[in-house]
C-alpha cells in the first residue's frame, strides 16, 4: 500500500535532516500506529505522504489514489457556528467532484451519526464532532485512510467509541490505517504494527514485537 525510501527531509531544505534516510513499508489491510516523542516529525512524516510536502530526497509510494485523512482536531466550533452536519459535508462533495446520492447517508451511517444530519457542529461534543470528520475522510471511498492524533481532547467514552470505529473500518472495510497516536493502549489493541519515531528514524515492529521491546506481558 505504502513504500517510503531513503526519505530525507528538513523545512530549510539543508542539515540538519528531522527525518533522515527512513525507510518504512506499509502493507495493504494493515492498522499502523506511529508513537514517537513531541517533535520527532511523526505529523511532519503524514505531511509528507499527503503531498503537503516535498522530500529533500527518496520517494514515496502510494499504492492508491484514494486517500482520507483527518487531521489534528484544531477546529472549535461554538454554538453561533451556523452550519449543520449535512452542509459541511456537502461543500466537501463538491470539493472532491463527487456525484454519488447517497454518499453523505453513508458516510454518516459508518459512523454512525445518520441522525445528526441537520444538526449544528458547534451544538455538538468533541467526540461526535470527530466522528463527523472520520466521515468526511470516508466520502471518496479511501483504501488508506490517515488519522493524526484521533483522540486528543477527547472524554474516554467517546475514544472508545471512535477507536472502535476505525478498527470496524480497517477489518471489515479493509481500508488501510495510519495514525500518528499518543494513547499508547489504543494503539496496542487496535494496530497490527507500530512504527516509532525517534532521532530521524522509523522502525516498524509487530504488536508482539514491540510489547517485548516495552517488556508488556
Amino acid at each position: 500500500m505504502l513504500e517510503i525510501r531513503n526519505l530525507t527531509f528538513s523545512y530549510t531544505g539543508n542539515e540538519p535532516y528531522i527525518l533522515n534516510n527512513v525507510n518504512l513499508s506499509i502493507s495493504e489491510g494493515s492498522y499502523v500506529s506511529i508513537l514517537g516523542e513531541n517533535g520527532s516529525a511523526k505529523t511532519t512524516l503524514l505531511k509528507l505522504i499527503l503531498n503537503l510536502l516535498k522530500p529533500c530526497g527518496g520517494t514515496i509510494n502510494i499504492h492508491t489514489n484514494t486517500i482520507g485523512y483527518v487531521p489534528q482536531r484544531v477546529e472549535s466550533f461554538n454554538s453561533q457556528f451556523p452550519i449543520t452536519v449535512s452542509e459541511m459535508l456537502k461543500c466537501h462533495m463538491k470539493v472532491l467532484k463527487l456525484k454519488e446520492k447517497n454518499i453523505i447517508s453513508k458516510s454518516l451511517d459508518a459512523v454512525g451519526m445518520e441522525n445528526f444530519k441537520n444538526t449544528l457542529i458547534g451544538d455538538m461534543s468533541g467526540g461526535q464532532q470527530q466522528k463527523i470528520f472520520i466521515a468526511r475522510a470516508l466520502m471518496g471511498n479511501p483504501k488508506l485512510l490517515i488519522l493524526d492524533e484521533p483522540s486528543t481532547g477527547i472524554d474516554i467514552q467517546s475514544q472508545k467509541e471512535i477507536y472502535s470505529i476505525i478498527k470496524h473500518l480497517n477489518i471489515h472495510l479493509g481500508i488501510t490505517v495510519l495514525a500518528v497516536e499518543h494513547n499508547l493502549d489504543a494503539a496496542l489493541n487496535c494496530s497490527t504494527g507500530i512504527c516509532i519515531m525517534d532521532s530521524g528514524s522509523a522502525n516498524l515492529y509487530t504488536i508482539e514485537e514491540y510489547k517485548k521491546i516495552i517488556r508488556v506481558s
